[in-house]
């Protein structure tokens, strides 16, 4: 995988694979074990409070000396504190999510920070372009995780955000393994993010539960739930059933606020409740078959993708 293109470039990385910066997933063992080894690992803020994110930036930076970067959800509460975070500690990439990426874009520029937020339609691409991100993650609806209404594929998405843009475009949604970063990068993409992957690694603060239940997942087992107050999609399980019922039978956003409660994805990503947790994950856990390490997950990728390549060109 001998790409040298925008996105290594503006990174500094090896490989144009980013880690997605997940909640109770990405703390700092995951996202330097994905930077040692050439990928960009990000440390997702999602599931932090401040003081937190500042010990895992601290032992990040202990652990490698390569780039890393934060995920930034700007709907969170908290969020302008999380910035000022990530600001004082003189970190340099940040993936914005959920939100406007206008919020701090005028911040984390006068700092010389990279930012680019995550989008899941060419409206949203533009509005990002346009206020002055550095790059944009279009991810598709087979994502793990909140995604956009509209339910935009992957495979429909990254080429006519790569149309419509002139900033790179980072893959996501769905891609877990070499052929489908070949596959983005067909589509125009200058580079990959990889989350429920990289969720099922030794590395990952995942419960052991959560990766077990991702690695016995077939094709059919994740779902969308919540569609009305802020779509996302797990594994199937009594939670997401019990959701699905009330969808059907008419809930209202308060109603689905309620039903959802406090605390739901740590509930099944961290702690691993199988029948009442929040279990995300993308339509990719259909090939991830067992727990690997960062650096085996990385062979894999790098000898997938070149395989992938060599078919298509006859080598």
């Amino acid at each position: 995988m001998n790409i040298k293109n925008r996105v290594t470039e503006l990174f500094g990385i090896k490989y144009p694979v980013i880690q997605a910066g997940m909640v109770w997933v990405s703390g700092w063992k995951l996202a330097s074990a994905v930077s040692n080894k050439g990928g960009l690992g990000l440390i997702g803020a999602g599931s932090m409070k401040p003081d937190l994110l500042h010990e895992h930036i601290r032992k990040c930076e202990a652990a490698t000396n390569q780039p890393f970067g934060i995920n930034l959800p700007l709907l969170r509460k908290d969020a302008e504190d999380l910035a000022n975070v990530i600001i004082d500690n003189n970190i340099k990439i940040v993936f914005s999510s959920a939100g406007n990426p206008a919020k701090f874009i005028e911040k984390f520029k006068s700092h010389n920070i990279t930012v680019v937020h995550v989008v899941p339609s060419i409206k949203h691409a533009l509005k990002a372009e346009s206020v002055g991100c550095d790059a944009v993650v279009a991810e598709g609806v087979e994502a793990g995780g909140h995604n956009g209404i509209d339910e935009l594929t992957t495979f429909t998405l990254v080429p006519q955000v790569v149309d419509a843009v002139h900033i790179p475009v980072i893959a996501a949604g769905g891609i877990a393994d070499g052929r489908g970063i070949a596959a983005a990068l067909a589509l125009g993409a200058e580079g990959v993010q990889i989350g429920t992957r990289f969720a099922v690694t030794e590395e990952s603060s995942a419960h052991i539960n959560y990766k077990n239940r991702v690695c016995n997942a077939g094709d059919r087992d994740t779902t969308l739930v919540l569609k009305k107050i802020g779509m996302a999609r797990m594994l199937k399980n009594e939670f997401s059933r019990r959701v699905q019922t009330a969808e059907a039978n008419g809930a209202d956003e308060t109603i689905l606020t309620e039903l959802l409660g406090e605390k739901r994805e740590r509930l099944g990503i961290f702690e691993g409740d199988e029948n009442e947790g929040m279990m995300e994950a993308g339509q990719g856990s259909g090939v991830i078959t067992e727990i690997l390490t960062v650096d085996q997950v990385f062979d894999l990728l790098i000898d997938g993708f070149n395989e992938s390549i060599n078919k298509i060109f006859h080598r």
